[in-house]
């Protein structure tokens, strides 16, 4: 297919961006649970919060970088509660627009304007389930009109100016329930260095930006954006929901870049992961217990794949609230924001897993299924699979991985053996809620047999019959979203997979 550059320039699209969207409003109005809601001033930096932390916890650079990882990242006494090594955990991310430490012409180029001093634009809780194999992210409008600790009622970003990340943890902590057990920050200028690491981001919309504060302008379709572009992409406000809309993109580049960081062609890369983490690291700052051992819990978190994290937000009860101090703000819708956030303390997914025809197939029943019973719904460029050699043949899994690269599955992880190896034929074993998934890796292998385990993530056992891979097709759903500025008081989620904008 072919995209345009920021000006408008026809492109041949390949391999170096990253697909994000569906449709200008994000393609975001998500399956069962997601609204998105933040208001003025959110400069970009919930994407560069979620890939900071998300990326250098998803991509396995544990085995490369671990003293210089702990002399780059930055700490801070934040009043968390720490974590063990496992277990379910909440993370606060703070988007920072500090701009002390930018040029005159980065300011101008920017146009951040040129006061000085720190302010919080974006609020996230990420919470890592408890065998660190799901991530589900929270979105906090920085509007959200909230007691803060000592200081009476503020919007919610605000509590960060007055005490600092502390205060920030402590306010979190008190609005939603949650035990915040670490603390991220980043600055808005990783949100730049991230994208241009990656080699740039591709965004869709069907509606025309029109942006005359900073002079950005799309008009309907699909553009490669380097970071600087990137950047106004993701905090323009020229839409028709505003702040809505904004969110719902910075969420999708979010999905976007996650998938580019995880992807084969990233870890198999060393000049550019030595990039990605070098130019990210430097602007993050974490709490204490977390800069210790933050690259530890990167491995544990090596195989989660877009499928593995979803997104969401408050629900809202008042989009427009006048506070007494006559400032605009957001109120929560207070019931359904409890059960929000009392799901996420049981640790229980906001989406759904995808049903299959039998909740727990026996082997026998998930031997015989067919791969082309049902039609396809997830493409190869979205699967992380790990690949293992169930026999003696020498390098059939490093063969099998090349295959399955070649096809466009993301193979991050070198190919393992099974004990004992004497597999014949070829499985592809996935957990529950991973079956569109499987169907598409068992597609792509003649002959392979699709099997429910327990297992993290998509597996492929190599058997001796194995004969190579073929290409498949998949036929997505273009989703449809009647956008809306209204309140919503359920919340509602979606996955990184889903948010990726469709090809």
């Amino acid at each position: 297919m072919s995209v345009r550059r920021g000006g408008g320039h026809q492109v041949t699209d390949d391999d170096s961006g990253v697909h994000v969207g569906g449709d200008a409003y994000g393609g975001v109005r998500l399956s069962q649970r997601r609204t998105k809601r933040a208001r003025a001033g959110v400069r970009g930096l919930i994407v560069t919060g979620a890939l900071s932390s998300m990326v250098l916890l998803g991509s396995g650079v544990l085995w490369f970088l671990s003293t210089y990882a702990t002399s780059q990242i930055k700490s801070v006494n934040a009043g968390t509660a720490g974590s063990d090594a496992r277990g379910a955990m909440n993370i606060l991310l703070v988007g920072v627009d500090k701009r002390d430490d930018l040029t005159r012409r980065q300011q101008n180029q920017l146009h951040l304007g040129r006061e000085v001093g720190q302010r919080t634009d974006t609020m996230m809780v990420i919470h890592l389930s408890e065998d660190h194999s799901k991530v589900t992210v929270v979105s906090l409008p920085r509007d959200s009109w909230v007691d803060i600790p000592g200081k009476g009622s503020h919007k919610i970003n605000s509590a960060y100016s007055l005490g600092g990340a502390p205060l920030a943890v402590k306010t979190v902590r008190q609005a939603t329930g949650l035990t915040i057990n670490h603390y991220v920050e980043v600055n808005v200028l990783g949100f730049i260095n991230v994208v241009d690491a990656l080699g740039g981001v591709s965004v869709c919309t069907p509606v025309a930006i029109d942006d005359t504060h900073t002079g950005f302008k799309l008009q309907p379709g699909t553009y490669r954006l380097d970071g600087v572009k990137a950047l106004f992409y993701a905090r323009t406000r020229a839409t028709a929901r505003s702040d809505l809309d904004r969110i719902d993109r910075q969420q999708q580049v979010i999905s976007a870049l996650l998938q580019r960081a995880l992807s084969g062609g990233t870890l198999a890369n060393p000049a550019r992961l030595t990039s990605l983490v070098s130019s990210t690291l430097k602007l993050l700052t974490v709490d204490q217990p977390l800069a210790k051992d933050l690259l530890g819990l990167a491995d544990q978190l090596k195989d989660v794949s877009t499928d593995d994290v979803s997104f969401t937000t408050v629900p809202l009860a008042d989009v427009d609230y006048k506070a007494p101090t006559g400032e605009s703000a957001v109120l929560w819708d207070k019931t359904a924001a409890r059960d929000l956030f009392a799901r996420i303390k049981a640790d229980e997914p906001l989406v759904a897993p995808t049903a299959s025809t039998s909740a727990s197939p026996s082997p026998s029943a998930s031997a015989s299924a067919s791969p082309s019973a049902a039609a396809l719904t997830v493409p190869p460029s979205r699967i992380a699979v790990r690949v293992v050699n169930g026999t003696a043949v020498t390098g059939l899994g490093a063969r099998t991985k090349n295959d399955l690269l070649k096809q466009g599955f993301q193979v991050p992880a070198p190919p393992g053996d099974t004990t004992p190896r004497n597999h014949t034929g070829t499985l592809v074993r996935y957990p529950a809620g991973r079956e569109d998934s499987a169907r598409t890796v068992a597609a792509a292998i003649p002959g392979a047999e699709l099997r429910q385990a327990d297992v993290p993530g998509i597996e492929v056992v190599v058997g001796t019959e194995y004969s190579g891979t073929k290409k498949v097709t998949v036929k997505e759903p273009v989703a449809t979203v009647t956008p809306s500025a209204t309140a919503t008081a359920t919340p509602v989620a979606k996955t990184a997979t889903e948010n990726i904008c469709k090809k």
